[in-house]
């Protein structure tokens, strides 16, 4: 057994962070579900470098071109097929899940991210254009975005959540997941065939926390590499308390999943760290991890599987602790970083509608 289905064993997904027709074409994507993956997220970037640099787009993009259409209209064009494809080959695994697994995500515009109803009608529009069950809807964590999660939950649309950065997220999100099924519910909906993911990031979390500490310098230099990590550890004691408690049995026993917590941004940036610092030490039940192609990689030939998640919560405690008296922030660290990704994300998208003007 390899170490994807050793971790399946387990209770957690490993997710693939890419996705692009050289990947579905080239028959790597299908062989990476055989070994065991079992979803796949995409974000405005990945769709930029796969269209930029992909042998199999250009002549679909001319063609596109030539038509009376505006840029988002031609990128949906091109995007949506790619996800599509996804969608069956995992569908399989959706399938035989009973819908736990198997999931592909598409994003909604990130010029969308303070707009409740224009996202609410862009997921809406997405979810009727790729036509899968197995279709996660990507909608940012967002004050806008928290309103129009509820709505789609309570329209019956799946939802991954992203750009998730503090406890605050984790807390905010929940909630209006649960005020979206409890909708869904009054409306007479089948809350079975809603799932959700919520997708906390975590390197970018130690590459901010760490410049402060670095900049304390002295003792505060002893937590460095150590925030992000803590972070989950104590998003999922939450994620437990929350869907294993006595509120949301009323809703499971109506059909309804818990929203998975699943670990984002888990490519290491600090290359002092392990390779797999976001993923050996948060190896879980009922969680997700999506990884980029260089982390799975090193997955698949190094990394070590146990069940950790629910080790070292008093040292992420004591963490937390420290950093509160150090005078950093998480939630204010949370808000600066969901900024800077709606940011990226917003240049991502703006390069990525200019290549098919």
């Amino acid at each position: 057994m390899n170490r994807l289905l050793q971790i399946r064993e387990l209770g957690q997904q490993i997710w693939l962070d890419n996705l692009s027709r050289t990947l579905i074409r080239d028959g790597h994507l299908n062989r990476l579900i055989a070994d065991g993956v079992s979803g796949i997220t995409t974000n405005p970037a990945i769709f930029q470098k796969a269209i930029a640099s992909g042998r199999y787009y250009q002549e679909d993009l001319a063609a596109l071109k030539n038509q009376p259409l505006g840029a988002e209209a031609r990128y949906e064009a091109l995007v949506i097929p790619d996800v599509q494809a996804a969608c069956e080959l995992l569908r399989p695994v959706w399938e035989a899940s009973g819908g736990t697994m198997g999931y592909a995500s598409l994003e909604v515009s990130p010029a969308l991210a303070h707009d409740r109803e224009g996202t609410l009608q862009a997921g809406l529009r997405l979810r009727q254009a790729v036509c899968r069950d197995n279709l996660l809807i990507k909608v940012p964590a967002t004050p806008a975005g928290l309103g129009a999660i509820e709505d789609l939950i309570a329209a019956g649309v799946s939802v991954n959540v992203t750009l998730m950065f503090s406890l605050a997220h984790v807390d905010a999100v929940a909630a209006a997941y649960l005020r979206g099924l409890n909708r869904l519910q009054a409306s007479g909906g089948d809350l079975s065939r809603v799932m959700s993911v919520a997708s906390l990031f975590l390197s970018r979390v130690d590459t901010l926390v760490d410049r402060r500490l670095d900049a304390l310098g002295g003792k505060a230099r002893d937590w460095l590499g150590r925030s992000a990590v803590s972070m989950a550890k104590l998003a999922y004691t939450r994620y437990r308390a929350c869907f294993h408690g006595a509120d949301f049995a009323l809703l499971r026993a109506a059909g309804a999943r818990p929203q998975y917590l699943l670990w984002a941004s888990t490519g290491t940036k600090n290359p002092e760290y392990s390779d797999l610092l976001y993923v050996e030490p948060l190896i879980g039940a009922e969680t997700i991890n999506t990884l980029p192609d260089a982390t799975l990689a090193a997955l698949l030939d190094h990394g070590k599987v146990a069940n950790t998640l629910d080790q070292g919560l008093d040292q992420a405690v004591e963490c937390f602790q420290a950093l509160q008296e150090l005078g950093i922030d998480m939630q204010a660290i949370g808000e600066t970083l969901q900024n800077e990704g709606l940011r990226q994300f917003e240049e991502a998208f703006a390069s990525l509608l200019a290549l098919t003007r």
